[in-house]
């Protein structure tokens, strides 16, 4: 809070936390956001994105695309509604987490132009209900 005071610091972001020090950490300071490990398969950190949705805080998944695990077939049920979307199930990995929750703002790596408007275009992706409830039930 004293680097925020003398201007060294306009906004404080954590790391790998989980629901206790978050809450710990905002007695101290607010918050503007948390990154932790979070994806369609790996939800551990779900108790802290309810956290961060309920103070309006941006959850930032590290790992959105598993790190390789969603971007290849990574089951049958991912793939059935990557073909659906005629998208691949990377695209339909990271639109699950933009309708998974409004603070959520993935973040994947990309190694080329085409990788990258490969990504973008996953915000375009309009899942249905009976696609949610298919990908929901992975974790």
């Amino acid at each position: 809070m004293d680097l925020q005071r003398e201007g060294k610091i306009r906004h404080i972001g954590l790391d790998s936390i989980d629901a206790d020090e978050l809450t710990r950490a905002r007695e101290i300071a607010p918050i503007a956001s948390v990154q932790n490990r979070y994806n369609l398969l790996d939800r551990a950190a779900e108790n802290v994105l309810e956290l961060c949705e309920k103070q309006g805080t941006a959850f930032l998944p590290w790992f959105p695309l598993g790190n390789g695990t969603l971007t290849g077939d990574a089951g049958t049920t991912l793939a059935a509604v990557a073909a659906r979307h005629d998208a691949t199930p990377g695209q339909i990995a990271l639109a699950w987490l933009l309708h998974h929750s409004p603070v959520l703002l993935p973040t994947p790596g990309t190694g080329s132009p085409a990788h990258l408007d490969e990504n973008l275009a996953a915000a375009h992706i309009s899942l249905t209900e009976g696609d949610l409830a298919q990908l929901d039930a992975l974790a």
